[in-house]
């Protein structure tokens, strides 16, 4: 989201980061098929590293975007009471592609991490531009770190 804003989108001052609900990645960097993916495509996510979600994001972040209904789930659970931001489903920005969760393709081969990288994209996209009609919150998406480019 970070190259295509920046890209196609540079009039927004937007601040993102990703996170998971889990904390047994913290620290790692993303899987290393998702960064040969993102790779492929022009991004480059050597400097990311994995952290999990903190009850002040919700505050921090006009956004807080889960990348499945499992995790949205824990994102309401974690969510205090005092938080501020809008929780949702990040493919809500991507009605075109007909799907409503991010695939974990960890389990599956190429063809998955592409079809994760293209959902990303059309999402970020959406989101950007209906950022754009409104200019000036910040986003974060959160999910696996490994889904977001």
């Amino acid at each position: 989201m970070r190259a295509i804003a920046a890209r196609e989108f540079p009039s927004l001052e937007i601040e993102f980061d990703s996170a998971g609900t889990a904390n047994y990645h913290v620290g790692e960097p993303p899987d290393r098929r998702t960064v040969a993916a993102a790779r492929r495509r022009g991004y480059d996510l050597s400097g990311l590293r994995a952290r999990q979600v903190q009850p002040a994001d919700f505050d921090r972040f006009d956004f807080v975007l889960a990348m499945d209904r499992a995790n949205l789930a824990e994102l309401d659970d974690r969510r205090p009471r005092s938080g501020t931001a809008t929780v949702g489903l990040f493919l809500e920005y991507a009605p075109e592609t007909g799907v409503a969760e991010v695939p974990d393709p960890y389990y599956g081969g190429v063809e998955e991490f592409e079809r994760v990288l293209d959902l990303c994209e059309a999402a970020s996209r959406g989101m950007l531009a209906s950022l754009e009609n409104e200019k000036g919150p910040h986003a974060c998406a959160h999910g696996p770190i490994s889904e977001l480019p």
